[in-house]
Parts: structure tokens; C-alpha cells; sequence
């Protein structure tokens, strides 16, 4: 084929050059041509593609008006008449991570024209997404942003030409979760014994049907001594001071909070909040006790039935959250824990 490739690209406010967190809430916007990535994007596609324009959404702004910015950046797209969109990659940025796939979603709904991505494996976008998008996988940071273009490139311009794809593992592209039929060779129990066979020989050999896998946390020793223990309270259910003085992120959370209860024995409407975007915060924001049980555990206190409430809460938001930041913030706040003398945790959520 001698036609190019067109393409629109949809960066957030960061890539697009336009500012950091202060500029999270800017609305969709577009520019024409290449901006921030996509100058390297344009440069891997060569003289087969072309970057037409370059759609732009704040990653605090898509996030928290998922629908209408999904809406507005669709049609934005749709203008230009591209072949195919690429939207980041966003490594492991939670929320731009959110943001691509949502993208991805409503532009293969509404324009049925496919969308290629790069995030790291866990982002939550990945598994949010991951039927919507072809995802490459990167780095964990825009330091692999030279390594992830030219593949994400060479995908695109396979799927612009409306070539046929080929499974993830050939065509560099993470698993998507679609299934489809194929003729091979030989029948599922012959593949099966021969899977078998290879591993009681101690052979290699490749499922065809990968499971997932989870971490197993042994469970803690039960407190013994508890009107003797310390006790701490942390919460993934984003409850924090009036006005979130930290700027906790809605969703995909890429940092928590410290917050101090000295002389605080009841979580009150006036100086208490949620910062937590994936539920409706009307009853965690009438008493956030509801969520984090800081008058519980000072009347337990009173009585003697604790032996003290530790004078700091730790909170962030867990909708979305990557495992990432998620287990950093866990080591973080352990180690805190730890040195202050801290016996038990209990751990709230939504």
C-alpha cells in the first residue's frame, strides 16, 4: 500500500507539554500534527503514517468526568477520519493509563477503529482495558519511552492497513483476553499429553491457557495482648482532612497521606472527608467515621479495651490503585508502624 497511515494521537497534559498536576483538570483539546511523543512517533512511522492531530485531556479532568470527556474526545477523533488512534503510552501512570483505555473503549464503540497503547503491566488500565486496546508493554517510567515507540509504531501501521493480527507473543502486544477459534494440527488431547509429557521430562513447553496469578499473604498471629497493644488505622477509603491538603488522586492513587489525631475523637462532617472517586461519597463525607471508626476505637480506648489508638492515620484511595504504588506505600507506612511501636493495624476500606 502507498497511502500513509493516518493516525490521531491522544496524549495527557503532561506529554502534550502543556503543565504537571496544576494543569490536571484541563478539558479536551486538540492541536494539529505531532506534539511531545508523537514527534518520535511520526519519526518511527517513516513515510508509511502520519500523526493528523493531537487530541489532549488532563488526566485529573478525564478522570473525574469520565462520560462527557470520553464524549468530547470521541468526536475530536472522529473529525480527522483517522485509520487508527494511539493514545499514550502512559507506563505506569494510573490515571493516563485510565484515561488510554477509556479512550480506546469509546473509539472502537462508537468509530469501530482500533487503538494502540503502551502501559506498564500494572497499570490498572491493563486490565480495565485490555479487550478495547493492543497494549505494548513498557517500562515502568518514561525512560523506556525510546523502546516503546517504534513498537508501538509498528503496530499501528499493521492495524491501519487492516492486516490481519497475529496472537500477543508474536506480534509483541500483551494479552488481551479474546478468544478465537483456530484449526491446528493435532487435537486438544494430543497437545495435552504432550504438555504432560514435557513436564514430567522437565521439558519447556507453553499453555495455551496462561491462569492469573495473585499474591498469598500468610495471615499475622492473632494479637494476644490487646488491652495492652497499640493500634493503628489505615484506610484505602481516602478519607482525609477537609479540602485533601495532600491532593490524593480520585482513583489510581500514586500517593498517601499522614494525618494527625491527636485531641480528635470523632471524624466530624466540618473537618473530614473522602478524597475516594469509586463510590458515592455522601455518607463517608455526612461522618467519615463510617469508613475510618476513629470514635469506636477512642470509646474502646476509654474503657480500657485497647491499650492506645496511635495519634497518626495513614489513608489513600485503592480504586485503581497500581500493585506498584500500592505495595511502596505498604513498605512506607510499615516501617512508620514499626518504629512508633505500633502492635496491630486495622485496615479499612469502602
Amino acid at each position: 500500500m502507498t497511502q500513509k497511515v493516518r493516525l490521531v494521537h491522544y496524549l495527557n497534559q503532561f506529554f502534550a507539554g502543556i503543565g504537571g498536576e496544576e494543569k490536571a483538570d484541563l478539558p479536551p483539546a486538540e492541536r494539529e500534527g505531532a506534539l511531545g511523543p508523537g514527534i518520535g512517533l511520526k519519526a518511527a512511522l517513516g513515510q508509511k503514517g502520519e500523526v493528523v492531530a493531537t487530541v489532549i485531556c488532563g488526566d485529573g479532568y478525564f478522570n473525574e468526568n469520565l462520560a462527557e470527556a470520553s464524549k468530547t474526545v470521541v468526536k475530536m477523533i472522529a473529525k480527522h477520519k483517522p485509520d487508527l488512534v494511539v493514545a499514550g503510552p502512559a507506563f505506569n501512570a494510573g490515571r493516563y493509563g485510565v484515561a488510554c483505555g477509556a479512550v480506546a473503549k469509546v473509539v472502537l464503540e462508537e468509530i469501530g477503529i482500533p487503538t494502540v497503547s503502551g502501559m506498564f503491566a500494572e497499570n490498572p488500565g491493563v486490565d480495565l482495558y485490555r479487550k478495547f486496546a493492543y497494549i505494548v508493554e513498557t517500562g515502568n517510567s518514561a525512560a523506556s519511552m525510546r523502546q516503546a515507540l517504534p513498537k508501538i509504531a509498528k503496530l499501528a501501521l499493521k492495524l491501519g492497513r487492516k492486516e490481519e493480527m497475529g496472537p500477543a507473543e508474536a506480534e509483541g502486544y500483551l494479552q488481551r483476553g479474546v478468544r478465537q477459534n483456530i484449526f491446528v494440527a493435532k487435537r486438544g488431547s494430543e497437545r495435552a499429553l504432550d504438555m504432560l509429557a514435557a513436564k514430567l521430562n522437565k521439558r519447556p513447553f507453553e499453555t495455551e491457557y496462561p491462569l492469573p496469578t495473585f499474591d498469598r499473604v500468610e495471615p499475622a498471629p492473632a494479637v494476644e495482648a490487646v488491652k495492652q497493644s497499640k493500634i493503628a488505622l489505615v484506610t484505602s477509603g481516602g478519607i482525609v482532612p477537609k479540602g485533601n491538603p495532600d491532593r490524593i488522586e480520585s482513583s489510581s492513587a500514586t500517593k498517601y497521606g499522614r494525618y494527625n489525631l491527636a485531641g480528635v475523637d470523632d471524624l466530624s462532617a466540618a473537618s473530614y472527608e473522602t478524597a475516594h472517586g469509586g463510590y458515592d461519597p455522601t455518607y463517608a463525607n455526612q461522618d467519615s467515621d463510617r469508613v475510618l471508626p476513629v470514635d469506636v476505637l477512642r470509646q474502646l480506648e476509654a474503657e480500657g479495651e485497647i491499650g492506645q489508638l496511635h495519634s497518626y492515620f495513614y489513608s489513600t484511595t485503592g480504586n485503581g490503585t497500581s500493585v506498584a504504588n500500592a505495595a511502596a506505600f505498604a513498605a512506607e507506612i510499615a516501617g512508620e508502624l514499626v518504629n512508633e511501636g505500633v502492635h496491630a493495624v486495622i485496615l479499612t476500606s469502602t
